[in-house]
């Protein structure tokens, strides 16, 4: 695991989640934003799960948005009707994200501060607590409901 602490303005993205919604570096600015690339079959991803979902509840304001990279939409569907997860998925189809973060090992985490900085990238699976002190970086402090519900993002439904 490596994590490196970078303040330099985040490189440019646009990304569309499997709900249709579109991000932006503008349309995310004003919020911290944490980036997980990760796939299916991935046991380091899965093994962080708990922790991003604790996070996410932990942290009032932050976006969590979960890259799966390389994966069909079929395959994520699938897999998030099993296993729902925390924040907004995309898929690589549909950013560059995954190019521009060079994200070729799993999992990969990435934080942009309320600035537009790209303030850390840790590769590899750190747990929980290593999480937590890549968006210390971005100065968002932990002020969250600790028994709030967290919205977990899962397949659309088709009705």
């Amino acid at each position: 695991m490596v994590a490196l602490d970078t303040r330099q303005d985040a490189p440019r993205f646009r990304a569309k989640t499997l709900d249709g919604e579109v991000l932006t570096n503008e349309s995310v600015r004003g919020k911290v934003v944490l980036f997980q690339f990760w796939t299916t079959w991935c046991p380091y991803c899965k093994r962080d799960m708990p922790g991003i979902e604790n996070i996410a509840r932990d942290f009032s304001g932050l976006i969590v948005v979960g890259v799966d990279v390389g994966e069909s939409k079929k395959t994520v569907k699938r897999f998030l009707e099993a296993s729902p997860r925390p924040g907004k998925v995309v898929l690589t189809e549909d950013t560059n994200l995954a190019a521009v973060f060079e994200a070729n090992r799993f999992p990969l985490y990435a934080v942009i501060d309320q600035d537009g900085k790209l303030v850390g990238t840790q590769k590899g699976s750190g747990g929980e607590g290593a999480i937590r002190r890549l968006l210390r970086k971005a100065k968002l402090e932990s002020g969250g409901d600790a028994d709030a519900p967290v919205e977990l993002q899962s397949s659309p439904r088709r009705d």
